[in-house]
């Protein structure tokens, strides 16, 4: 087990019995988040995309960190709206519940904007944006059937101050933005009028996580990650396990009021 697993492998019973679906959950912050929710009780759909291998063993390593709860996996295309709503219902037939979803899927095409193809700025915004919506969408619905439940995005602090080389994921991730605090406002107003204003509710929150030591930056040269250091306040990389504890925070009932707000977990980059 790595020191990753061992600090999220202690955890509670918060959320016993729910039942969490986390896009792209099987590799760096998403594979933390499943854990965080395994370790607090939920049992977890993780989906994924192209690569089988990975998931496989995700799934093995999983089973043996959490004997005592179930994983499911799911494979699908984020940007298709018809295959975003088939794994809803796929996690939901195979858990005979959905409580939590986590859409933390997300890609990167970067370019700078005068180089940007059609295709790159099409294929980041339908993934890391449109793919959140299909999701929140068919979640949703489930969700106010049963007058209780969490979304939560994941979004990037590069939505909020933006990036060179990146202007397709930094309008994705903060379109997110705007989604979380429409579906808030939209699921309150919706409970208000069914009249099941219980203490769980339907909440819609985001976490933007600055930058974080996952694959994604295993590419980056040393020199260029001293400088993203010297950038942050707390002067070191995050890592998955700290975006993945304010996950499991939102998604417990004791969390009910608070909805439709951007939690940053960036040491500090973006105040």
């Amino acid at each position: 087990m790595t020191a990753t697993q061992t600090r999220t492998a202690s955890g509670g019973e918060k959320l016993l019995g729910r039942a969490a679906f986390v896009t792209g959950g099987t590799r760096g912050i998403g594979a933390a988040i499943c854990r965080s929710l395994a370790a607090q009780g939920a049992n977890v759909a993780a989906g994924y995309g192209g690569n089988q291998q990975a998931a496989q063993a995700f799934s093995e390593e999983f089973a043996k960190e959490h004997p005592d709860r179930t994983l499911t996996l799911h494979r699908g295309d984020i940007s298709s709206a018809e295959d975003c709503r088939r794994s809803v219902a796929e996690v939901i037939e195979q858990h005979g519940r959905l409580d939590i979803l986590v859409n933390n899927a997300g890609i990167t095409a970067d370019r700078s904007v005068l180089k940007m193809k059609d295709e790159d700025w099409r294929q980041v915004i339908d993934v890391n944006l449109s793919g959140a919506f299909y999701l929140s969408q068919a979640a949703l619905l489930h969700m106010l059937e049963r007058g209780s439940g969490r979304i939560v995005m994941i979004s990037s602090v590069i939505g909020e101050v933006g990036n060179i080389g990146q202007v397709n994921y930094a309008a994705a991730k903060s379109g997110l933005f705007g989604l979380t605090k429409t579906l808030a406002r939209e699921a309150a107003m919706q409970l208000q009028r069914s009249g099941a204003t219980d203490k769980v509710g339907v909440t819609v929150n985001t976490v933007t996580p600055g930058f974080i030591e996952t694959e994604m930056l295993a590419s980056v040269p040393e020199k260029v990650l001293d400088g993203i250091r010297a950038k942050v306040p707390l002067g070191r990389l995050g890592r998955p396990e700290e975006i993945a504890r304010v996950v499991h925070f939102l998604a417990a009932d004791a969390s009910s009021y608070i909805t439709g707000q951007v939690w940053g977990v960036n040491g500090g980059l973006d105040m």
